[in-house]
């Protein structure tokens, strides 16, 4: 059954423009992916848990777990990968925890890779159909893509994608947009500078608190 899955997963991504290796040991991210399955053969994280979901940002947020540890938090960002490598592995790392909430930031990577709004926010609604499919009681919480000082070029398909995968949301029972890209804004409208490492791509710690700040209300006991 799972390699039936991989396959039609496969297909999926060739629809959307995506290549990705049919071996899963070949598959991008595979060593992260083994590396988080290791450990929960070692100690498996408690279900109805809250649970990160996506690229780099998350990865590099080393505190993520401990910041919210009340919440049971499950930290699963990964690479610098896309929605479409978080669909492929979601029966690796969203599934097998059958958390009760689900916060998702992915997205990024696939337009600053080449990806089109329309095929991101596609892959967004793969995403989150599958999930409901296989988790349908989670609520689901979309962090919004944010700014970055090196990819100010993306900036308007940056927000464009926000804007759609917000208006896809709204119809949808137990769902949150949560708008971090205004909130990592300057007063003059400009990102500000000083909450990014010296890739001017990640965050420092001065950006993760700006999110802390931007999730805590979308927490529930």
């Amino acid at each position: 059954m799972k390699h039936i899955f991989k396959s039609l997963l496969v297909f999926i991504f060739l629809f959307l423009g995506v290549s990705v290796q049919a071996q899963p040991q070949k598959a991008p991210f595979y060593k992260e992916i083994a590396q988080y399955k290791k450990q929960d053969s070692l100690q498996f994280p408690q279900k109805n848990a809250v649970l990160f979901v996506g690229s780099s940002s998350l990865r590099l947020w080393k505190d993520l777990e401990n910041v919210f540890k009340a919440y049971g938090a499950i930290n699963r960002g990964f690479g610098g990968s896309t929605l479409a490598d978080a669909i492929y592995y979601a029966d690796d790392i969203i599934y097998p925890y059958q958390p009760k909430h689900i916060f998702i930031y992915s997205g990024e990577n696939d337009i600053a890779s080449g990806a089109s709004v329309d095929v991101t926010v596609d892959r967004f609604k793969i995403l989150f159909n599958l999930i409901r499919k296989q988790i349908p009681k989670a609520r689901i919480s979309y962090i919004s893509i944010k700014p970055s000082i090196s990819r100010e070029k993306f900036d308007a398909a940056f927000q464009d994608a926000n804007a759609k995968i917000k208006s896809f949301l709204s119809s949808k029972p137990a769902t949150d947009f949560i708008d971090v890209y205004q909130a990592m804004l300057a007063e003059n409208g400009k990102v500000r500078q000083d909450i990014f490492i010296q890739d001017n791509l990640h965050m420092n710690q001065k950006g993760y608190d700006i999110w802390i700040k931007a999730l805590k209300p979308y927490f529930t006991e």
